[in-house]
């Protein structure tokens, strides 16, 4: 009696070839959002971002943004696009007629100047941004008042994670 080889099962096989050589690894933080406190760095009081990828080849930042107070937190101008997803509590702009709630998707187009307020009565906001470019912080006719890239956020890792620790080396992880 003949018997047929079995069939091998490649839809759970993982891919045979090798990756190209310049190919940069993969970044997972599980959980995305930390237990140990010294992870968020704080930007200020009540205010702590979490990085997730810094990308210094393409100018681009993910990061969790936590804020724990209500009330005005920054306006800002953006010259290239930003993702935001609300994990937790829920924010506005002053110059839109929408709430971001948790859950909620938000897109901010290039060019767009918006002052984030954290309503009084949210304990604690925590929302995921991709940032592409950078945060050009303004008063309100437009005139700079500061400004934040990936290369500011680095920085602002770096010391925070020397400072606390975890060593500055804890930030590369973060790094593509």
């Amino acid at each position: 009696m003949h018997q047929s080889p079995q069939k091998l099962d490649e839809s759970r096989m993982p891919y045979q070839l090798a990756f190209p050589k310049e190919a940069q690894s993969e970044i997972l933080q599980s959980p995305a959002v930390p237990a140990d406190e010294r992870v968020w760095v704080p930007q200020m009081p009540n205010v702590w971002f979490r990085p997730l990828c810094l990308n210094v080849a393409q100018g681009y930042w993910v990061n969790l943004l936590r804020v724990r107070k209500s009330g005005v937190l920054s306006r800002h101008r953006h010259p290239a696009p930003v993702h935001g997803l609300v994990l937790r509590g829920s924010w506005y702009y002053v110059e839109h007629n929408w709430v971001a709630t948790e859950g909620s998707y938000v897109f901010e187009p290039p060019g767009e100047t918006h002052t984030l307020v954290v309503p009084d009565d949210v304990q604690e906001m925590i929302t995921l941004f991709y940032v592409t470019a950078c945060m050009i912080y303004v008063d309100p006719w437009g005139k700079q008042t500061g400004y934040e890239d990936v290369f500011t956020k680095i920085e602002m890792c770096r010391k925070h994670y020397e400072e606390n620790g975890l060593g500055s080396a804890f930030l590369d992880q973060f790094i593509r």
